[in-house]
């Protein structure tokens, strides 16, 4: 299983109008579940007089966490199309809000969930998608004695320090793409006086 993931960089919008309802869509990079909350919550704010604020998000890189409201629209009609978008482009990281405002014309049930995949595909094509790389981070323990080879081999490795600590005893939180992490934990454990 490769090690990276898509998602989108900065938040994007789009309009979409059918039948006289406007439908605003808002797409934002999120990280955890409780970000996604406090973007929808906002959004449900902003546009309390709104019919309807529809939403979905995915969250990790294997995709495992999501979650949709239909927010009063006919069960399947809304949340569960603006999921779909999301994973047709193969995203996570990534909350979806659709506002609509009801223009008098109902769209019916096929109509909506046309309605609100377009908007959720508009708003996620005007983002830029950038590729990232799954990352894990190592936590060890060392004596100071073996500092250049705990430097040197971060070097030749190509990690990334997060945190570090250094006194007679150092500690060090290292992170690095999770495909090369059993490599970065075997070479560690070579090291004198090294523990996890």
């Amino acid at each position: 299983m490769a090690d990276t993931y898509r998602t989108i960089t900065a938040p994007s919008e789009a309009i979409f109008k059918e039948k006289m309802s406007k439908f605003l869509a808002f797409a934002h990079p999120v990280a955890t579940r409780e970000e996604a909350k406090s973007v929808i919550a906002a959004y449900q704010k902003k546009y309390y007089d709104a019919r309807h604020v529809c939403w979905a998000y995915m969250l990790g890189p294997a995709h495992a966490d999501f979650l949709s409201s239909d927010n009063g629209e006919p069960s399947g009609t809304a949340g569960k199309p603006i999921l779909g978008q999301i994973n047709s482009l193969e995203l996570t990281d990534v909350v979806v809000i659709v506002v609509r405002y009801f223009g008098g014309i109902k769209l019916g049930t096929s109509g909506l969930i046309a309605a609100y995949r377009q908007a959720a595909r508009d708003a996620l094509e005007a983002a830029t998608i950038e590729e990232r790389h799954e990352m894990a981070e190592i936590a060890f323990t060392f004596p100071f004695v073996s500092m250049n080879a705990v430097m040197k081999l971060i070097k030749t490795t190509g990690a990334a320090i997060a945190e570090q600590t250094f006194d007679n005893s150092c500690s060090m939180t290292l992170r690095i793409r999770r495909d090369d992490e059993a490599m970065l934990r075997s070479r560690l454990s070579d090291i004198d006086g090294l523990t996890f």
